[in-house]
């Protein structure tokens, strides 16, 4: 498709969108730019966004996303209970990963991949498989260093967040493309972010 035909398609999209789609996006925006200040707020904004995108998604048949919606809703309840006992415990926010979270981090990587290709090759009618594990797997890796408030969360997002882009575009949904780009631009700067404020903490702990 030429970019004339994109940007048509785009159009269309923007005009046909439902209530249901644009709520999704924006408590999918509200989510990530509260996660990028750090604020403990990004989990009920994210549960709601979480649920409008699982109903959204099982109408494309990306069903590994599906099955990542159900997976960050259960981190979205673990990582508030976790961020808000930390706030009690007057813990630091954030930190870097030790080697310990970041192999757990790896290996949710490759095991989440092997085991949603397989499924979604040989059990579902999905014709992204491969695609389709990785955005899910990396994602799930992400999430789970998020509930950790682990700055490496970034990382991982964005990882899933670059694949992701061109993967929804072929799928003709322009609109959660364009949505996934500015969660890809926001998760550089949330990283940054997150480094301020690490190095902050060091400073004042020093």
């Amino acid at each position: 498709m030429s970019f004339q035909d994109w940007f048509k398609l785009f159009q269309e999209q923007i005009l046909h969108t439902s209530l249901i789609e644009w709520l999704a996006v924006g408590f999918g925006v509200a989510e990530v730019l509260l996660a990028k200040k750090n604020s403990i707020w990004l989990y009920p904004t994210g549960i709601i966004s979480v649920l409008l995108w699982m109903f959204l998604l099982l109408g494309v048949k990306l069903y590994a996303e599906v099955l990542l919606n159900v997976y960050y809703l259960a981190m979205s309840i673990y990582g508030w209970f976790i961020w808000k006992k930390r706030k009690l415990d007057g813990e630091n926010q954030v930190s870097w990963s030790g080697n310990k979270e970041l192999t757990i981090a790896v290996l949710i990587s490759i095991v989440g991949f092997g085991v949603l290709y397989l499924v979604l090759r040989h059990y579902t009618d999905s014709d992204v498989p491969l695609f389709d594990a990785f955005v899910s797997s990396t994602a799930w890796a992400g999430m789970w260093l998020l509930a950790k408030r682990k700055i490496e969360n970034w990382i991982f997002l964005n990882i899933s967040n670059i694949v992701a882009i061109p993967l929804l575009f072929h799928k003709k949904l322009p609109l959660m493309a364009c949505l996934t780009t500015f969660l890809f631009i926001v998760a550089i700067f949330g990283f940054f972010e997150w480094k301020k404020i690490i190095d902050k903490n060091r400073l004042s702990i020093a």
